[in-house]
């Protein structure tokens, strides 16, 4: 019974589902049963095990009846034996099917699962970078993980009790009709007694569980806030200890009585579900035996027996068929919340014709080149520059004006909406996306190592790298020195997202990592913007060899970096203000004079 109240708590919607609630399509269905279609065989076989083991089940309770007059009747021990070895064999018979029908569901389940989250992953991977900016990064690991999980339970609860529930409750009456129409209809009349409390106690147990766990929830976000090194140092500096316990103790309390409520509501419950379930047997009992005894001589004890048996057989089934609506929308909720990334369009895709060069030069061409994130905010405006192989550019500018962007629109991690961005020559639209990034290499200032070791990470450039290639890369990079200092060289752990390294080291080693890549591009967005000085300057010592032995592209807020290019263009608010080199733009008296006076000199005189 336990178990049947904790199921029926889980029978009422929310607030917030109610308002959410799918519109189910037979376009909808259709796409739902599609996952299923691979594997209609072993669904078949489901199908097939759920009817036997549900009629199987039903069995015992009509040997029972037959038993019962076995004994009233004095007809022997060995029917007796007969029949108690039958309802042995049927009940085991039963179970094994049902374990059958188990693993088949099981093994459907995680097969669809696997399918789902192995096309959701692809899909997501071709998504474009506006696409991961612009979601919240929770939302997308839930429908990758919780959401696709949740199938699991659809295929092997919901669809599976819907069947299986549904033949037992059909046979169940079948057979207590076939008995005595008079009882059966007795018995009918009862479960609403059983089902119309237990329905207002789960409801209630529902309702308290909700208050309880977001009771719950905001214990865990003081305890979170207030014990972290962080939230434990401001509480200790603003003299907050007595207002943090007291504020827990609040919370706490409130929590205890929830609890209590919530217990007490279950043993109600309990309480409720026992007296109104012994209702319907005593009923049977009472109007079975005066239809016996003074109406009918053909109904027998083991009769009444088997009615009573089916009737309690009944409510599980009537019960999980009048939550199963809540259930079925719940699944076809989450599976429209799959559906719902599954068809986002894919912004950036290759060309049916896309082109894949032989070799690319790394030359760079912007031809009055517009674009925006949204249709409110326009970033770059009429941008136009060309960079040949072999040189460099540097860009320069405020924050926010674009500079960031630019860079962004060569290996098309967005597309422009007006205009043409060149690479090799070619328009980077009509060029084999693989091709083409893995012609770009990028140095951005948000660092980024997985958590492995320092083989691994770079490695990731190019799995086929030599032992001689790892270690010529970091000594370009000038972090080999670093690596050596390590005792596992190589193979020492950088910790999640580089934690083991300084800033420095982390930059240096994604430049060893870029450099494995050999791209014949190759891009620094502010590679040393968030670095000290010390670290910076080891930086600059590895960038400004490189930058002269192939095509790059600077953006760089250090003096010596952008004085080393061969070109230096000026943007704000998102368009091409000035352009030249160094001495000229200084004398201009422009934006790029402001900035040095500003910036550039001050860091020139560090």
């Amino acid at each position: 019974m336990q178990r049947m109240g904790g199921h029926m708590s889980r029978g009422f919607m929310t607030e917030e589902e109610k308002a959410n609630r799918p519109k189910v399509t037979g376009a909808l269905l259709k796409r739902v049963f599609s996952y299923l279609k691979p594997y209609w065989k072993q669904f078949v076989l489901i199908l097939c095990a759920i009817a036997a083991s549900s009629l199987l089940a039903l069995y015992p309770s009509v040997l029972t009846g037959r038993i019962v007059d076995a004994l009233a009747e004095r007809k022997g021990v060995a029917l007796l034996v007969k029949l108690i070895l039958l309802s042995l064999g049927v009940t085991l018979g039963s179970n094994l099917i049902g374990v059958g029908q188990n693993y088949l569901n099981s093994w459907i389940a995680q097969h669809i699962t696997f399918d789902m989250r192995n096309k959701m992953y692809a899909h997501l991977q071709q998504m474009s970078q506006r696409f991961f900016t612009t979601n919240n990064q929770g939302d997308i690991i839930t429908r990758m993980t919780s959401d696709i999980s949740g199938v699991q339970s659809v295929i092997t609860n919901t669809f599976t009790s819907i069947l299986s529930n549904s033949i037992t409750l059909i046979a169940a009456l079948a057979v207590m009709y076939q008995r005595n129409w008079m009882l059966a209809t007795l018995g009918v009349l009862v479960i609403p007694l059983f089902v119309i409390p237990s329905r207002h106690a789960g409801k209630t147990r529902w309702t308290l569980t909700r208050e309880s766990q977001a009771c719950n929830d905001e214990v865990n976000g003081i305890l979170n806030e207030t014990l972290s090194v962080s939230g434990q140092m401001l509480v200790k500096l603003f003299g907050k200890e007595k207002y943090e316990y007291e504020r827990y103790k609040s919370v706490n309390q409130r929590m205890i009585r929830l609890n209590i409520k919530e217990s007490m509501a279950g043993r109600w419950f309990f309480m409720v579900i026992s007296t109104f379930s012994s209702i319907g047997p005593m009923l049977l009992y009472l109007v079975g035996g005066i239809l016996m005894m003074n109406y009918d001589q053909n109904i027998t004890v083991g009769d009444i027996t088997v009615m009573v048996a089916l009737l309690g057989r009944m409510y599980g089934p009537v019960n999980s068929l009048l939550n199963i609506q809540v259930e079925w929308i719940r699944s076809m909720a989450l599976f429209t919340r799959i559906f719902e990334y599954f068809d986002l369009p894919v912004e950036i895709q290759n060309a049916p014709d896309a082109v894949t060069p032989a070799s690319a030069d790394g030359s760079v061409e912007f031809s009055h080149v517009n674009f925006s994130y949204d249709p409110e905010r326009q970033i770059l405006h009429d941008v136009s520059f060309r960079l040949d192989a072999g040189r460099s550019i540097a860009i320069v500018g405020p924050s926010g004006s674009g500079k960031s962007t630019i860079i962004n629109l060569i290996p098309r991690l967005y597309d422009c909406q007006q205009g043409t961005v060149y690479y090799g020559g070619t328009d980077v639209k009509k060029l084999d996306l693989s091709f083409l990034r893995k012609s770009v290499g990028i140095v951005s200032q948000e660092t980024y190592l997985f958590n492995g070791t320092i083989r691994e990470n770079l490695l990731y450039a190019r799995p086929d790298a030599t032992e001689e290639e790892l270690i010529a890369a970091c000594k370009k990079a000038n972090i080999y020195d670093f690596v050596l200092k390590q005792e596992q060289g190589l193979d020492a752990m950088v910790g999640n997202r580089g934690l083991k390294l300084s800033g420095g080291e982390k930059q240096r080693l994604s430049i060893a990592r870029v450099l494995l890549k050999n791209p014949a591009l190759l891009i620094f967005d502010e590679a040393t913007s968030a670095l000290d000085s010390i670290s910076e300057s080891r930086i600059q010592e590895a960038i400004e060899p490189i930058i002269k032995e192939r095509t790059s592209i600077l953006i760089a807020h250090r003096l010596s970096t952008i004085m080393a290019a061969d070109e230096i263009l000026v943007v704000k608010d998102g368009a091409i203000v000035e352009r030249g080199v160094h001495a000229d733009l200084v004398k201009a008296g422009g934006v790029y004079s402001e900035l040095y006076e500003t910036q550039f000199k001050k860091a020139l005189s560090k």
